[in-house]
């Protein structure tokens, strides 16, 4: 199941997840420690990409390259 909530937390970042998939997201989160370790991670990587102006003119530029 770390599996399978670690794929949604990933897609978490680029939409919405569907009220089913939040449910097995959170009920996956109650239970696993390492899991909620990884959401924060995943959280905090996500405001830091999105807050940092220069980070995502660097990573266009990655990207394009």
């Amino acid at each position: 199941m770390c599996r399978e909530a670690t794929r949604l937390m990933s897609l978490k970042q680029d939409r919405t997840l569907s009220v089913r998939e939040k449910m097995a997201l959170r009920m996956h989160l109650s239970m696993c420690k390492a899991c909620r370790n990884c959401a924060r991670q995943f959280d905090l990587l996500h405001q830091v990409g999105t807050h940092h102006p220069a980070s995502q003119h660097n990573l266009r530029q990655t990207l394009d390259d």
